[in-house]
């Protein structure tokens, strides 16, 4: 029962009252009326039936406060074109074309077309596809709608530098007809946030290793950075013998340091979570309501769009990025990496007679 239905409920109890006692006054004094309200409840009965009993209120908006129309038009189609964004983000993005509205302000737009949440304006989304003629299955509906949301990250992962510390996990997307069930291998710099994603229809060492050796060690080699470790969970993909699993001989031949996350607790991984929450929000939800996959290279190139925008275009809030994008973040950070390599060759050429000379290891 909502508010109103309470109302009309209370209205027509004061009449039903009057009626049984036969004396409007009593009937009053127990309902909390005055006679005024009572014959006025009751000639709006009369005439209108219940629905006339409905609380009508008698604030008027202040249309001369509202935001332009082409702002209000403006937030409504980002809304929809970018469900995953709060009010915070439209607000940044639209200052960015040059259209001044605060967070608050887009939250009382929102509010009076009724997408002030994500799932509302998921539905917005999907109702203008269906009106352009692009309908989707139920079949695939139910199951972006059964997608599990991933945790967010508790607490933050120390690290120096771009290439101090990667991270790497997988991430199932779904089961495209045709194709089966799809994964994603994740690769954030836990610094910078630069962020490499690769679809596979399986999920192995192998499949972990093509991610490192096709996107992540050509992108730090080509900007002259090394990548030192790298952190994943417990999976099979990650450990086994390193003599016969591909995923630790690929490290070993690179000499990239192996960190394990504890044992059944995921948010140690947390960057890594937290993105598949983002990509999960802001790319697959939207991408599936849009578009028909036919095979996964498609569904690849769609990705890879996204994330050169997340990279370069996208603001992030990350403890290092102040704002600014990954990609820029690495940019201007990447310095701090070839000074904390030369500190510790300048370390090991004074301490050589002291210490044994290193030779390349894996941390397990």
């Amino acid at each position: 029962m909502n508010v109103q239905q309470k109302i009309i409920k209370n209205k027509l109890g004061v009449l039903n009252l009057a009626e049984t006692l036969g004396n409007v006054s009593k009937a009053c004094k127990v309902m909390g009326y005055s006679r005024d309200s009572f014959y006025r409840f009751k000639e709006l009965y009369e005439t209108g039936g219940e629905l006339a009993l409905e609380e009508i209120s008698r604030r008027k908006a202040i249309l001369k406060n509202r935001v332009a129309p082409e702002i209000e038009e403006a937030v409504v189609a980002m809304a929809v074109e970018y469900p995953a964004y709060g009010q915070v983000r439209v607000s940044n993005e639209l200052r960015k074309a040059g259209l001044f509205i605060s967070p608050g302000g887009v939250r009382c737009v929102l509010l009076r077309h009724d997408m002030e949440n994500f799932k509302k304006r998921l539905k917005a989304l999907e109702a203008k596809v269906a009106q352009e003629g692009i309908i989707l299955t139920e079949a695939q509906v139910v199951a972006l709608e059964r997608a599990k949301l991933e945790k967010q990250a508790c607490g933050e992962i120390e690290t120096e530098h771009p290439g101090y510390l990667g991270s790497q996990d997988t991430f199932y997307v779904g089961n495209m007809k045709g194709v089966g069930r799809i994964y994603q291998q994740t690769f954030i710099d836990t610094y910078s946030r630069v962020a490499f994603v690769k679809l596979y229809d399986r999920k192995n060492a192998l499949v972990a290793a093509d991610l490192l050796n096709d996107k992540v060690v050509p992108f730090f080699e080509a900007e002259d950075v090394r990548l030192l470790r790298v952190l994943t969970d417990r999976g099979s993909e990650y450990c086994g013998n390193r003599e016969h699993h591909e995923y630790q001989l690929y490290l070993a031949i690179e000499d990239i340091d192996h960190t394990r996350t504890r044992a059944k607790s995921p948010q140690t991984n947390g960057i890594c979570e937290r993105f598949h929450k983002t990509i999960l929000n802001e790319f697959y939800q939207i991408a599936f309501r849009k578009k028909l996959y036919q095979n996964l290279e498609e569904l690849q190139r769609y990705a890879d769009e996204w994330i050169r925008h997340y990279n370069t275009e996208r603001p992030h809030s990350g403890k290092y990025c102040y704002g600014k994008t990954p990609l820029a973040t690495f940019a201007e950070s990447k310095h701090l990496a070839k000074t904390k390599e030369i500190d510790n060759r300048m370390w090991w050429s004074d301490n050589s007679d002291k210490q044994p000379s290193p030779s390349p290891s894996i941390s397990l």
